[in-house]
């Protein structure tokens, strides 16, 4: 599959019970309903047909001129097929499009394909956060800057 193949929108609130079911797959865990309802929260989903199932979504933050990327997942069947990079390009163009001038995010020290994915969209190592997950894993913190001044 082609990231032209995968279909990737701000998520609705039909598309609640399959972010949930991803939330559970990924052992990840935030209020769908309550991120609908925040002013800065974006929900992004991919699907390999326009009215499919979601199989990725991502959870963003908009915060003055900032964009954190809260969550990033794909479910596991679907994994290696485009819908992460396709997430990612799509959240990119929303920033830049916003004149947004920084994304950041942070990943688990040791996921390595996640980390890999990041750098090739030009996310760059910005810092550390020792034992930051509940398990006592670090957490990588990188950022891809936009644009470095006024716009």
């Amino acid at each position: 599959m082609t990231a032209a193949e995968v279909k990737v929108s701000f998520a609705q609130a039909e598309d609640a019970a399959a972010i949930r079911e991803l939330l559970v797959e990924s052992a990840s865990s935030f209020d769908v309903e309550a991120e609908f309802q925040r002013t800065y929260a974006r929900l992004w989903v991919a699907r390999t047909q326009a009215r499919a199932r979601p199989l990725g979504v991502a959870l963003t933050w908009e915060v003055a001129d900032e964009v954190h990327l809260i969550d990033l997942m794909v479910a596991k069947a679907a994994r290696r097929q485009g819908l992460g990079r396709a997430l990612l390009q799509a959240l990119l163009s929303h920033a830049e499009q916003g004149a947004f001038r920084v994304v950041l995010l942070e990943v688990r020290r040791d996921n390595h394909p996640a980390r890999a994915l990041y750098s090739t969209f030009g996310f760059r190592l910005s810092g550390e956060r020792e034992k930051y997950y509940s398990d006592g894993e670090d957490a990588i913190l990188m950022q891809r800057v936009l644009y470095a001044g006024t716009p």
